[in-house]
């Protein structure tokens, strides 16, 4: 797979695939974070000579159709300020006007598109659609980890008809996770938990045959537990619950701790508990005081744990924080991400 020192981009028009599926709040912006972490590759790309470049994201689930609470316009106006520089917006990348702007960019612009899903072509990963989307660009690039892991147009079929590379924050990613896959670093140590018994499950089986031990927490454990789930020997289950099973015990988030505190290599992914209640949150709570002072290196991702580690506001805790959620349990359950396996068969 290449990455982006391996294409020449001047003199070009790069057309990159990002991940600006984010909360918006009385038409603007509320978490800018996603934006942040794709502002290299945008600066790396616009820094080679004569070089011009299209941004495409989705953002919710608009279902194939046009609708205004879905729509970018806000997000082209939070990235022109973080880039200091006019960010053009594009209403419809496949129509006469879109076509226009994008041949019309001059050096060092950049445009944004409107939302991509508002085509139902894209999550069909229709060919020809890929085709419309893609014929005005020498190079593509994506920098959406997160959402690789879809079989989508701009993901999958796009690598087919252009040199496509991964952008910075999708190289981290792979690299970052490749290594999670195969800790350096023993004991490893992986912690799962959340809700989601028939996703965190594969992820479970495959690191247990190569962590030294895997914790279980959350409502994960709970439904193991409900329906004797087997496991290999270095996977732990909870010794208790507090009431109503919405966290772990005492008893256990001292072994837990104890577990965790004598890793060298930890990967968490999912609370040990409904942690959005104040009641249910001690277990959770218990085991990131254990992860943050443990000598190990520590990789986290999830949407509810990197809710949990903002509202700690302790993301410098962390070696490695990964954007993808379900993109980052398919990587460790071992499954082929079909944006990434686009990429290694491009051109």
């Amino acid at each position: 797979m290449k990455n982006l020192a391996d294409l020449d981009f001047k003199n070009k028009r790069v057309l990159v695939r990002v991940d600006y599926n984010i909360p918006l709040e009385g038409g603007a912006v509320k978490d800018d974070s996603r934006i942040r972490l794709t502002l290299p590759t945008i600066e790396y790309i616009l820094k080679q000579p004569k070089s011009k470049i299209v941004i495409i994201s989705h953002l919710g689930r608009p279902d194939g159709k046009a609708a205004p609470e879905f729509s970018l316009k806000p997000v082209a106006d939070r990235l022109g300020k973080l880039l200091k520089k006019e960010i053009k917006f594009i209403d419809d990348i496949i129509d006469e006007e879109g076509d226009k702007t994008i041949r019309n960019l001059g050096n060092g612009e950049a445009a944004l598109a409107e939302n991509i899903r508002f085509y139902p072509e894209e999550e069909k990963n229709d060919e020809q659609f890929a085709v419309n989307l893609c014929h005005h660009f020498g190079v593509f690039v994506n920098d959406a980890f997160s959402v690789s892991h879809r079989a989508h147009a701009s993901i999958a079929q796009i690598p087919r008809w252009k040199p496509s590379c991964a952008g910075l924050l999708m190289e981290k990613e792979i690299k970052e996770l490749t290594q999670a896959l195969k800790p350096s670093k023993r004991p490893s140590l992986a912690i799962i938990g959340g809700a989601k018994i028939e996703t965190k499950l594969p992820v479970i089986e495959n690191l247990a045959k190569t962590y030294d031990v895997v914790l279980i927490g959350g409502k994960v454990a709970v439904e193991a537990k409900e329906q004797n789930t087997k496991f290999p020997q270095n996977v732990v289950l909870p010794e208790d619950f507090s009431a109503g099973n919405f966290d772990i015990g005492s008893k256990t988030m001292e072994k837990y701790g104890r577990a965790i505190s004598a890793a060298s290599f930890i990967v968490w992914n999912g609370p040990m508990g409904k942690f959005e209640e104040e009641t249910y949150r001690r277990g959770t709570d218990a085991i990131f005081k254990a992860i943050c002072g443990a000598d190990a290196y520590k990789i986290a991702g999830g949407g509810e744990t990197l809710e949990y580690i903002d509202f700690q506001n302790s993301a410098d805790k962390f070696n490695f924080i990964s954007s993808g959620g379900g993109a980052m349990l398919e990587f460790l359950a071992g499954k082929k991400l079909p944006g990434i396996q686009a990429l290694e068969n491009s051109q």
